[in-house]
C-alpha cells in the first residue's frame, strides 16, 4: 500500500509521518518511509538545489522539472521496488505537492502537470493520501516558532501559500475517495489518534481486497 502525507508548510506532516511509521512497525507491518524532495542520494542533491535560498532566481518551470527529476529517481530506486515486495510505503509529500504548489501556487495548467507527473512516476499514484490542513498563516508561523530551517519554498509570499492550501482542497474534491482530511490546527496527540484510526480502517480494507483478489 502506498500512503502519502500532504499539507501546507508547517502543517506537521513530518512529525506525524514519523509517529505513524513507528506505530505501524510496532504492530508488525513492514514499512518503508521516505520524503520529497529527497529520499535517495541523487534526489537529496536535487533537494539542495530546490530549497536553497541562494537560488531565489529559479524560474517556476525549472522548479517543476527539478521536483519531477527527484521524484523519478525516488520512485524507481525506492518506492516501486518496496511496493513490489509487499511493503507499505509512506512518503512525506509526493506528486500532489506539485499539483498544489506549482499548479495552484504558480498557476500552471493541471492537466499538463499530470502528464508530466505520470511520465516521471510511471503513472504511480498513492492508494491513500492524508491532507493535514491548516491555514497558511498559522503554518508559516509554526515554521518560525519551531525555528525550522527557512527554505526557498517557505520564502514565497503569503498569497502563494494561500493558493496552495486552496489547491489542496480542490484536489480533495476531485478525488475524494483517495483523501483523508485531518484538521492540523489541534494538539499533536489528537492528530495522531485520528490518523491511526483512519489508517487502520483503510489498511484493513486494502488487505481484505488483496486477499479476495488472490482467492479469485
Amino acid at each position: 500500500m502506498f500512503i502519502t502525507f500532504e499539507g501546507p508548510d508547517g502543517s506537521g506532516k513530518t512529525t506525524q509521518v514519523q509517529k505513524i511509521v513507528h506505530t505501524l512497525m510496532e504492530e508488525g507491518y513492514d514499512v518503508v518511509t521516505t520524503r520529497e524532495p529527497g529520499g535517495t542520494e541523487i534526489s537529496n542533491q536535487v533537494r539542495e538545489v530546490i530549497m536553497n535560498l541562494r537560488n531565489k532566481n529559479m524560474f517556476p518551470r525549472t522548479e517543476i522539472l527539478l521536483f519531477c527529476s527527484a521524484r523519478a529517481q525516488l520512485v524507481e530506486e525506492v518506492i516501486r521496488p518496496a511496493l513490489l515486495t509487499g511493503k507499505i510505503v509512506i512518503s512525506d509529500r509526493y506528486s500532489d505537492s506539485t499539483l498544489a504548489y506549482q499548479g495552484f501556487g504558480h498557476g500552471f495548467d493541471q492537466q499538463t502537470l499530470k502528464q508530466l507527473l505520470n511520465f516521471a512516476t510511471g503513472s504511480l499514484w498513492p492508494d491513500l493520501t492524508f491532507l493535514l490542513d491548516i491555514s497558511a498563516e498559522k503554518g508559516l508561523q509554526r515554521r518560525i516558532s519551531n525555528k525550522v530551517e527557512w527554505n526557498r519554498m517557505d520564502d514565497y509570499q503569503l498569497a502563494f501559500h494561500q493558493r496552495v492550501r486552496d489547491g489542496y482542497k480542490s484536489l480533495v474534491e476531485e478525488s475524494p475517495d483517495r483523501w483523508e482530511v485531518i484538521d492540523a490546527d489541534q494538539a499533536e496527540n489528537l492528530i495522531q489518534d485520528e490518523i491511526k484510526r483512519r489508517i487502520h480502517i483503510r489498511l484493513d480494507k486494502f488487505l481484505r481486497e488483496i486477499s479476495i483478489g488472490e482467492k479469485k
